[in-house]
């Protein structure tokens, strides 16, 4: 009928990903319907807060996007990412419920594990540092104390466009990779 979802089904949500550490798409949609529907009926609504951000919550990636909890979700990803490059395990954790108490941490191990990569492979640590810095400048001088529910949905919704944006560089390279081996074979073949 074009309401508003439940509060408690976001809620629900993150209190989920958040013990279980799945942070699929079916669950990240979720989280986007909610609160872009919120959003819709709220820049339409007799409770239109002038101050508040109505743009559309993003699709894929959004690089310029600087939401808190949606670069909180990305910088998490890119950790979690350094962390696996370094020991190959994943993170868990508080994140997003209360970053300026865990970024900390996490933002020091990550140069500690950043080290161990750096010895087998520069270039990435190099690439993994890169991102990080990105990101980071998108953020405050200081970690937010707490997040809002909402904006806990917009830290696993970034969370998740950054990994999958991961996934589909990975993917992209492993093509190009392949379309580079098949071209070499072909001219090996003319060539014979």
């Amino acid at each position: 009928e074009g309401h508003r979802y439940p509060q408690s089904l976001l809620n629900v949500l993150v209190m989920r990903m958040r013990a279980d550490g799945d942070v699929g798409g079916a669950r990240v949609a979720l989280c986007k319907a909610v609160i872009a529907r919120n959003r819709r009926l709220q820049s339409h609504g007799p409770d239109n807060d002038p101050n508040n951000d109505h743009r559309s919550v993003p699709v894929s990636l959004d690089i310029a996007n600087t939401a808190p909890g949606y670069v909180l979700g990305r910088l998490f990803s890119t950790l979690e990412n350094v962390q696996r490059a370094a020991l190959g395990k994943e993170l868990n954790g508080a994140a997003s419920a209360t970053p300026a108490s865990v970024f900390a941490v996490l933002l020091r191990n990550a140069q500690h594990h950043l080290s161990r990569v750096r010895k087998d492979n520069p270039g990435w640590a190099i690439n993994l540092e890169k991102e990080i810095g990105e990101t980071m400048d998108l953020l405050p001088a200081e970690f937010p104390r707490s997040l809002r529910i909402e904006a806990q949905g917009h830290f696993a919704i970034g969370y998740y466009h950054q990994t999958q944006a991961r996934y589909a560089r990975k993917a992209a390279v492993q093509a190009d990779e392949a379309d580079t081996q098949d071209d070499t074979t072909d001219t090996a073949g003319d060539a014979a």
